[in-house]
């Protein structure tokens, strides 16, 4: 497994603590977590380029502005919404679509093989994620807007993460731009459409983490992974991600613990083990 691809599952790891960190944050209204979440994440690699010196690296086209401010605002946004108006673990899995969406994806996108071992380790994670939003999931109508978010949230996803491979000419730094630039964004939809809550102790700190970890350098390491990594791979990797996340879920309160959460966690590492022993024919025939 290469570098970059390393990389992706950091990325992966720190999007684990999404959905509890969400959570965490409590009553504040979904476009203000945006807000405030890019901005800490935006201001903290700002900082770090900086200091490296690469502050010129954020000045890009117009496309590239679109495409990183287009995905980061639009998942996020979509996603904070839906853990407001459903409930949290249902929507959360929902959204974990992604995984899936980004390997069928990377075919006609990139024109990448799947083959047949890596579409069975698909359907194992997907399999994994069926039987998780089938234990004890509950639909009212109430929250039927809710879930349409989060599926929305998984395609933004998806496509964004398979056509970063065909950005690879943007530099990650230039990621500190399009996290204020969603911040800003985020803030002023904030003023059109909602009513601004005074964050806590608690919500300022979810804020702060959120901004450090996943809407901050959780970007960075998966636009490594996207963009010189393995996006089949890194894809169906990511199905471990519902399952971690459910579990802290679970851990804060926000759902229950059974035997259908354990076997789904079974299928998941399933799943990405045996994506991850697929040995690529493009890299065999260049040794």
């Amino acid at each position: 497994m290469s570098s970059a691809t390393l990389a992706g599952c950091g990325a992966l790891i720190l999007w684990a603590f999404l959905a509890p960190l969400a959570r965490l944050a409590g009553a504040l209204p979904p476009l203000q977590i945006t807000a405030l979440a890019f901005a800490a994440g935006g201001l903290i690699a700002l900082v770090v380029v900086a200091a490296q010196g690469r502050l010129s690296l954020m000045r890009q086209g117009g496309l590239a502005w679109a495409h990183g401010v287009g995905g980061l605002f639009g998942y996020h946004a979509l996603y904070f919404a839906a853990l407001a108006l459903a409930p949290a673990v249902e929507a959360n899995l929902l959204n974990y679509l992604w995984p899936l969406l980004i390997v069928l994806l990377s075919g006609p996108i990139l024109g990448l093989p799947l083959g047949p071992r890596r579409l069975a380790g698909v359907a194992l994670g997907f399999a994994g994620c069926a039987l998780l939003v089938g234990a004890g999931a509950s639909f009212p109508p109430s929250a039927m807007l809710g879930f349409a978010c989060a599926v929305g949230c998984a395609v933004v996803w998806a496509v964004y993460s398979v056509t970063s491979k065909r950005m690879s000419s943007v530099p990650t730094e230039a990621l500190a731009g399009f996290c204020l630039a969603s911040a800003l964004l985020a803030g002023l939809a904030h003023l059109l459409f909602e009513v601004s809550v005074a964050p806590d102790a608690t919500q300022w700190l979810a804020v702060l983490l959120l901004g450090a970890g996943p809407l901050g350098a959780a970007f960075f390491l998966w636009d490594a992974g996207m963009k010189r990594g393995d996006p089949r791979l890194l894809g169906t990797l990511a199905y471990a991600v519902p399952v971690a996340s459910t579990l802290l879920l679970v851990a804060t309160g926000e759902g229950a613990l059974t035997w259908r959460v354990a076997l789904a966690a079974l299928l998941v590492a399933g799943g990405g083990l045996l994506a991850a022993t697929v040995r690529d024919d493009s890299a065999i025939r260049s040794h």
